[in-house]
């Protein structure tokens, strides 16, 4: 959400933004919101007025009593009465406009950071840099669905009879990997000064809204039925909210911390056989990073964050590149993001393996999160990236590393969580 100033002093910046982001259906909202907020203003004002009228006819009326005019004293009253009933009326009022322009403000994308590339979706991203040799073998790697059941790894049937569509069981040698690669992101992101966390998996809607657009909310969210309870997407939405309504210490900046969750996401969109598989599903895990710090130090962060996904797939011997997202591909809440795409053998291309974001102070000021300062107390800015999901992952490392024999071989890094492992062989 952006700062309402904006809007009451530089409408155009405003109305620029969302051209950019190919939203024109929003400009109007930019108008409604001054209007709505002159309106709020003047409420306010004449609410103050009428205070003041208040005070001081209040105050008459014991000096006309004292003084026996008691026609007077009446009428004073009266006008009290009068006043306190506007008082009350405008209240109301201000209540109401307070919601309608709050309802605008939430969908009112974010200023974009001025090196962002303009572009209508993802199909206009821009490669920033590729890291490692994507190399594409003289043998045919299978789809990883395959591969994964070679080592009688994966059971997505049994997953459809007690869960449905887009679920699955791994297991056999493919889940320890799979657990394998999640403690080494714990372990690598801690090595790198983040404190791990593990956070709730469920959060209230006041937290769901102030982390994440309408549109996500309403395509990614579970609701409990019932509760005011969402099972979360990723772990951002909770180690966001873990500093709801705070007021952090700037001497405590920056808060860099990595978190290990269960994620729960309602769309699945199977489309085709990359969509099939563990591509795109209802539930997986994932290590992510957060962190909350001076405005100041965003940008800092920001390059520190992706980088660390390379680096880390990287030491795994994946190839990956980076994707820089263009303004029409950027959710509203966000002023810069990209993505770190892993190479695949098989497809001979790049996928989205995680997606780095910094929010600006949109987050913090959704949900109140704010640094006490030596020169007064400001918003923070808020920023997360994916270390590692679950999933995809699996699915780069076991084609980078699958072997004409269908072993997979298990890179240095990631031996120690395998008990000492260099291969792993199929079972059939």
């Amino acid at each position: 959400m952006i700062d309402i100033e904006l809007i009451r002093n530089h409408q155009e910046v405003v109305k620029e933004n969302i051209k950019k982001k190919f939203q024109d259906q929003k400009l109007p909202l930019v108008d409604e919101v001054y209007e709505l907020d002159e309106k709020f203003r003047a409420a306010k004002t004449e609410g103050d007025q009428l205070r003041g009228d208040r005070n001081r006819i209040s105050k008459e009326i014991g000096v006309f009593m004292r003084q026996k005019e008691f026609d007077k004293a009446e009428a004073a009253k009266k006008s009290v009465k009068d006043i306190d009933q506007r008082i009350t009326d405008l209240e109301a009022e201000e209540k109401e406009m307070e919601v309608e322009i709050r309802k605008r403000m939430m969908v009112i994308p974010n200023i974009i950071d001025p090196t962002v590339p303009i572009g209508k979706d993802d199909s206009e991203n821009v490669e920033i840099e590729k890291y490692g040799e994507p190399l594409i073998p003289d043998y045919e790697i299978p789809y990883h669905a395959d591969i994964f059941q070679s080592f009688d790894g994966f059971d997505s049937e049994s997953a459809g009879r007690t869960s449905g569509n887009g679920f699955y069981y791994l297991q056999g040698d493919v889940a320890p990997l799979h657990s394998s690669i999640i403690s080494y992101a714990r372990d690598f992101m801690i090595d790198h000064g983040f404190t791990y966390v593990i956070p709730p998996f469920m959060i209230h809607s006041n937290v769901v809204t102030g982390v994440m657009s309408f549109d996500e909310m309403e395509n990614m969210m579970y609701k409990i039925d019932g509760e005011d309870l969402y099972l979360i997407g990723t772990s951002e939405h909770s180690m966001i909210g873990k500093f709801m309504g705070q007021m952090v210490k700037e001497e405590d900046l920056p808060r860099a911390l990595t978190s290990y969750s269960p994620c729960f996401r309602k769309g699945v969109g199977a489309h085709g056989i990359e969509e099939r598989g563990v591509y795109r599903v209802h539930q997986f895990e994932k290590q992510e990073m957060v962190v909350v710090c001076h405005p100041k130090d965003s940008a800092y962060w920001y390059d520190q964050l992706w980088k660390n996904s390379v680096d880390f797939f990287r030491s795994l011997e994946i190839p990956v590149r980076t994707l820089e997202c263009c303004s029409g591909d950027l959710a509203d809440l966000k002023v810069k993001s990209c993505d770190v795409e892993a190479w695949s053998p098989r497809q001979k291309k790049y996928f989205e393996v995680g997606s780095c974001s910094n929010l600006g102070e949109a987050q913090a000021r959704r949900l109140s999160i704010r640094i006490k300062g030596k020169n007064g107390n400001y918003l923070a800015h808020t920023l997360n990236n994916t270390v590692v999901a679950s999933p995809r992952a699996l699915i780069a490392f076991f084609e980078n590393h699958y072997q004409k024999n269908g072993d997979i071989t298990i890179p240095k890094a990631l031996r120690p969580y395998m008990g000492g492992q260099e291969v792993i062989h199929p079972k059939k």
